[in-house]
């Protein structure tokens, strides 16, 4: 009887140790090798493509009246192929914002002779006529040397044009100006000069905040970075809302 006792005691023991075998081999194979090497390829990441150009760019600003906005539209699209002719590609149309017959038009050209002499085309000034455009245009020829291409969460837009002492100068002190514009809600979209005189200034800026930028423009700390930079005389500002983009 004590020899049957032992032996199954010595049966049992022998059976917990080898499930508790299995139990720990079970448990290894199941841990997974830190070492391996990670063969999933790395996220691509999409390069960061600048909204500011510095490349010089030429271009033509007309300013005119129209008696309908929407015959004349309808009539300046429809001469598209006149304007190609002559490297002339359309940009930007904007309507006065006190006067929403008073247009300005803002064309990118190939060259700047060229698109001289179409300005003052009997062509150029029939077409108008009949798009019932009144009274004489105006037209800018200007380098812009700065554009911010982003998308503005406003279409409200300002056309400064003023003189300056000199250039370089004033390019200086108009870029340090960049936070405290602003502040004061203006946010400064293109700037240049007259093709044939780096004096003659023109600034396009969006008017995140109409309030302020009509207060600082009154201001005397405008005044005074202005005087400081070089400008001559009052700047001369035209305020539009950008209608149509090409």
């Amino acid at each position: 009887m004590k020899q049957l006792r032992f032996s199954c005691v010595l049966v049992y023991a022998t059976m917990i140790g080898l499930l508790t075998a299995c139990g720990g081999g079970g448990r290894e194979k199941t841990n997974t090798d830190s070492t391996a090497m990670d063969t999933t390829p790395p996220a691509e990441v999409a390069p960061v493509t600048s909204t500011i150009v510095t490349t010089p760019q030429s271009m033509m600003v007309a300013k005119h009246k129209v008696a309908n906005f929407d015959k004349w539209l309808t009539s300046y699209e429809g001469h598209d192929s006149m304007r190609m002719a002559n490297g002339i590609h359309s940009y930007v149309i904007g309507r006065g914002l006190q006067d929403p017959d008073m247009v300005l038009v803002a064309v990118k050209v190939d060259d700047m002779d060229k698109a001289k002499a179409f300005s003052k085309d009997a062509s150029l000034k029939e077409a108008m006529k009949k798009g019932g455009v009144m009274g004489a245009p105006t037209f800018n020829f200007v380098t812009m040397v700065f554009q911010d291409t982003a998308m503005s969460s406003t279409d409200l837009r300002s056309s400064t044009m003023f003189t300056v002492k000199d250039w370089d100068t004033w390019q200086k002190a108009f870029e340090e100006g960049k936070q405290n514009r602003m502040d004061n809600g203006i946010a400064v979209r293109a700037y240049g000069h007259d093709v044939d005189d780096n004096h003659k200034v023109v600034v396009v800026t969006a008017l995140t905040d109409t309030a302020k930028a009509y207060a600082y423009w009154k201001s005397d700390m405008l005044k005074k970075r202005m005087a400081d930079a070089g400008v001559v005389g009052e700047p001369q500002r035209f305020q539009f809302r950008v209608v149509k983009r090409y």
